[in-house]
């Protein structure tokens, strides 16, 4: 006869979702994730207006979650939550929520880097998605943070690279402004790339050393190079739209698989992992897959409702952290920047 699972509630709110999962052990019995559509009107995230649309929306959220997974509350066994890094704002509603109801429930809290949960989300026990073995090679790449990290165990993390600059998701997103696309741009320039000739434009590949990555000098290039052929031909951007989306995406995507492909050959790693809000690009994962054929690597994708910032990542962390009794207590502070 098998023992009861342990139930824990996750709340992801380091930016503009407000996020709430049940976990069984390793599996997901519901993640509701509430979008902020606000933002769309000011091009990129207002942190005043994301702590307050997290007030608004984190008991709503998390009584949804309660209930689709049919437990009550006094049937969680701890309750974790996102520390860092992120808006500090948002992230301190979501911190506070938890302590408050660990207090009540007299249950164990549990504090979870964001970043960590991006890595680990591979481990949810999802049908039809293989799990990585110890030690793996993963990349996170995401609007704040562009990262090449060893894993060794749950716990033991290493960051081999990171960027030295800018995001990639940041690179994405103001090409895609440069171009008028509205926010968040990322996702059309994927978009519209699909339909385009990657090799149209050609655009330098910045030189960085080692496993670190740049971005700035790309995004100069991309918005020079607009600049410069708008004032020859004013209709250049909608003439040109797929590829100048698609010589973009390659460029960069040329980037993060020349630098994989370096951290394969320093750790002879072969397992490769994605996670981060940029993971759901489809071009990158298609990159990556075809990398097992060219590269011999193999590569675990995220399901793709867990490459966005949701709370289920948060749990499968928090899961584990709860298996060896890691847990916070109630003078754990929120934390904008935070290492692993």
């Amino acid at each position: 006869m098998s023992s009861k699972p342990n139930y824990i509630l996750a709340i992801e709110s380091s930016c503009d979702d407000t996020s709430a999962a049940i976990m069984a052990d390793n599996k997901v019995l519901s993640n509701i994730v509430a979008r902020q559509e606000i933002h769309e009107e000011y091009g990129g995230v207002v942190p005043e207006l994301a702590s307050r649309a997290h007030q608004q929306n984190i008991v709503p959220v998390v009584d949804i979650a309660l209930k689709k997974a049919g437990i009550t509350k006094d049937q969680l066994s701890a309750i974790a939550f996102t520390q860092g890094p992120g808006l500090m704002g948002s992230l301190l509603v979501g911190g506070s929520f938890a302590k408050s109801l660990s207090l009540a429930l007299d249950i164990p809290l549990v504090a979870v880097n964001h970043m960590h949960a991006h890595i680990l989300c591979h481990f949810i026990d999802e049908e039809g998605y293989d799990k990585p073995e110890f030690p793996f090679l993963a990349m996170t790449i995401s609007g704040g943070h562009t990262q090449i990290v060893k894993v060794n165990s749950f716990f033991d993390l290493e960051i081999l690279g990171e960027t030295t600059d800018d995001a990639v998701g940041e690179a994405f997103d103001k090409s895609a402004k440069v171009l008028g696309f509205p926010y968040p741009g990322g996702p059309l320039i994927d978009k519209y790339a699909k339909e385009g000739n990657p090799k149209a434009f050609q655009f330098t590949k910045p030189k960085v050393d080692g496993l670190n990555f740049s971005f700035s000098g790309l995004k100069t290039q991309i918005l020079y190079f607009i600049q410069k052929n708008v004032a020859i031909n004013p209709n250049f951007i909608e003439e040109n739209k797929a590829d100048i989306c698609a010589s973009i995406q390659h460029t960069i995507i040329q980037i993060l698989i020349d630098k994989l492909r370096l951290a394969v050959k320093e750790t002879g790693i072969q397992q490769i992992v994605i996670g981060g809000g940029v993971s759901a690009n489809s071009g990158i994962r298609q990159a990556l897959k075809d990398g097992e054929k060219k590269y011999k690597w193999k590569a675990f994708i995220p399901k793709f409702e867990y490459t966005t910032d949701n709370a289920a990542m948060i749990g499968i962390v928090g899961y584990y952290r709860f298996k060896e009794s890691l847990f916070a207590d109630s003078s754990v502070v929120s934390k904008a920047r935070i290492e692993f």
